[in-house]
């Protein structure tokens, strides 16, 4: 079985929300607040982390 690293999203926004993005397979959506200090967040349900543009080239993957 191969586990599937998390996707990395890049979003211009700093509150995003998160579905998981696969329908009825996904999870509740949730709202995610981005610190600006650290440009990133994870989601708790899939792992998925979304980084604001202006932090990608500071931020590792």
């Amino acid at each position: 079985m191969t586990t599937h690293a998390p996707e990395t999203k890049i979003v211009e926004s700093y509150r995003v929300a998160c579905d998981g993005g696969e329908g009825a397979l996904g999870h509740p959506r949730v709202y995610l607040q981005i610190p600006e200090g650290d440009g990133w967040v994870e989601c708790p349900y899939c792992d998925c982390k979304y980084v604001h543009k202006a932090h990608q080239d500071t931020t590792a993957n």
